[in-house]
């Protein structure tokens, strides 16, 4: 862990302080930032490093901050923290590039695990394997009513919204939700995302190709 270094941008300082004594004592070098705009400028020489944000914040939210390091072409992987009702904010991080979000509130190991999960992607030797004949396969799979669910849940949509707009219960979206998490073999609604967006690129890719 001493490889890499973990920046925790947060506004609160309680906040700040709580997350940076979870990850030391966790064994990883941490480094704390009262501000998006005040680890933007320590970025460009900051070396190996993973990135822990509230997608709240005064200056700038987490995803303008995402959007910021992808101008300068820091490769950071970067896991967001969400409250209630972030989740449309929290879809557009993954979009974004963020490797993972996390909601509040969350339990110590779940913050440290998506950590982990985020420094593995610093390694050299990382293979991200986007099968998409196999994922493909899986979304032909789906239900139409679940291509709907898939779809709203990708856009970001709470289930209430989902459930208004299918003229169905939060019940049954939260049902469908889980069909389709298993038969997509999604663990998370941040790898749902992210499958959706290869099968998107996938789609433009084709439609580009003149063949």
């Amino acid at each position: 862990m001493d490889e890499y270094v973990v920046h925790v941008v947060d506004d609160d300082e309680a906040v700040r302080k709580s997350l940076a004594f979870l990850l030391t004592t966790a064994g990883f070098t941490v480094r704390i930032h009262e501000s998006a705009s005040s680890f933007l400028a320590a970025a460009p020489g900051m070396g190996k490093a993973c990135l822990v944000t509230d997608l709240r914040m005064p200056d700038m939210s987490g995803v303008e901050l995402l959007e910021k390091l992808n101008k300068i072409g820091a490769a950071v992987p970067v896991v967001v923290i969400t409250g209630d009702g972030d989740v449309p904010m929290a879809v557009a991080a993954i979009r974004a590039g963020a490797s993972d979000f996390i909601e509040k509130p969350f339990e110590d190991e779940v913050l440290i695990e998506a950590v982990k999960r985020a420094a593995s992607l610093l390694q050299p030797d990382t293979e991200v394997i986007n099968d998409v004949p196999a994922m493909r396969e899986r979304l032909n799979n789906l239900s139409e009513r679940e291509r709907e669910v898939l779809s709203a849940v990708v856009a970001g949509m709470p289930n209430k919204t989902i459930a208004d707009d299918l003229n169905i219960s939060p019940r049954t979206v939260e049902v469908h939700r889980a069909n389709l998490m298993f038969k997509m073999q999604a663990s998370s609604l941040p790898e749902l995302v992210r499958i959706a967006m290869a099968l998107e690129l996938a789609d433009r890719g084709n439609s580009a190709d003149p063949c």
